[in-house]
């Protein structure tokens, strides 16, 4: 009997221009981290690593390396190296985000990580962070960034509070269209909802009368409410069907998917397809992989699937899917249509050859 695989730790690369935010962004994450053990690989610039002190004031919040810090300043040249101290068992994390420098290249982290021979990890996504009110200067003084932004799968437009209602709505289509479709959050002083990255993770192996207190846990009870309702910034849909997906009309939903739709995570059923294995989704803005798993003895055999965006259309997209469902009674029916078009044509005999 084959053991199973270990879970991968999703690995996402947090980017953006000098100031937009990203190391206050990441502090947030660790502050609301949902029970999550996060590691952070922070990738400065210059001597001096100011990010990396800041944001290892967290590390209680989190766990700890050999060393007795969680936050590694590294260059991309030795990305591999602490990836495979992050994934070691014994330091029982659950996502890993890499901060990028405010000069870095994140398409280049992010092709690093999809060529990585590591089978710990997969790719969690390249969030880019946007000053709001500083974008119209920092494109005309940088215009790689529509570049980077092209290459995102989840852009925060961060600092929206130093921006009048009026712009923001233009400003948001200017940041939407340059980043190609991909989900755009507005959000202040970095709160965006962890969730648009990272599952919650529940440890029934573990006794919490006996565990270390954690930063998240000494935040005073008014400090930790949902962050006026982050969660309202996106849209989670949820699809269970019994009936198998065709796996043609399922490719093609998942090749023409709609712009804003971020993450899509599940097990797919693609019933005659491949009888034996279902098949799990992990999709990440541009990023697609499904990974074959052998169907248990007794287990229903059914698609479940989550769609998390920004923008989305619940409706349509429940429509979408049930438009990939192989009915057998689907297929029958197309039997039976090809058989009578062949009957048609099959020479009667005359009563006198009868």
């Amino acid at each position: 009997m084959t053991q199973p695989r270990a879970p991968q730790i999703p690995v996402v690369v947090l980017a953006g221009f000098l100031g937009s935010g990203k190391t206050t962004l990441l502090n947030h994450l660790l502050r609301n981290r949902a029970g999550n053990r996060i590691g952070v690989i922070v990738n400065d610039f210059g001597s001096i690593e100011i990010d990396a002190m800041t944001v290892a004031g967290q590390v209680g919040s989190t766990v700890s390396l050999g060393n007795g810090c969680l936050c590694c300043a590294v260059d991309a040249s030795e990305l591999d190296t602490y990836l495979e101290t992050l994934t070691r068992p014994a330091a029982r994390l659950d996502v890993i985000v890499i901060e990028a420098s405010g000069l870095a290249e994140p398409q280049e982290l992010v092709r690093m990580l999809l060529a990585s021979d590591n089978p710990y990890i997969r790719y969690g996504g390249l969030v880019e962070v946007v000053d709001a009110a500083e974008f119209p200067a920092t494109r005309e003084r940088h215009p790689e960034i529509d570049r980077h932004l092209a290459v995102a799968d989840l852009i925060v437009l961060n600092k929206t509070d130093r921006v009048a209602d009026a712009g923001l709505s233009a400003l948001k289509e200017a940041v939407g269209a340059a980043g190609g479709g991909a989900a755009v959050i507005c959000s202040a002083y970095g709160r965006i909802d962890p969730g648009l990255l990272f599952d919650p993770v529940l440890r029934p192996d573990e006794d919490d009368s006996f565990r270390q207190l954690t930063f998240e846990d000494l935040l005073p009870e008014a400090d930790r409410t949902h962050e006026d309702h982050l969660h309202a910034a996106y849209e989670s849909v949820s699809f269970t069907s019994d009936v198998p997906l065709s796996p043609r009309r399922f490719m093609a939903f998942l090749d023409s998917r709609p712009a804003g739709l971020y993450r899509i995570k599940g097990f797919a059923d693609f019933g005659a397809g491949d009888p034996g294995n279902r098949y799990a989704l992990h999709a990440v803005g541009g990023f697609l992989r499904f990974v074959p798993q052998r169907w248990a003895r007794g287990e229903p055999r059914r698609t479940q699937l989550v769609l998390i965006g920004s923008g989305i259309d619940a409706d349509a997209l429940h429509k979408e899917l049930g438009d990939c469902l192989d009915a057998w009674q689907d297929a029958t029916e197309e039997l039976e249509r090809s058989m009578w078009g062949v009957l048609r044509y099959v020479r009667q005999p005359d009563d006198d050859e009868a």
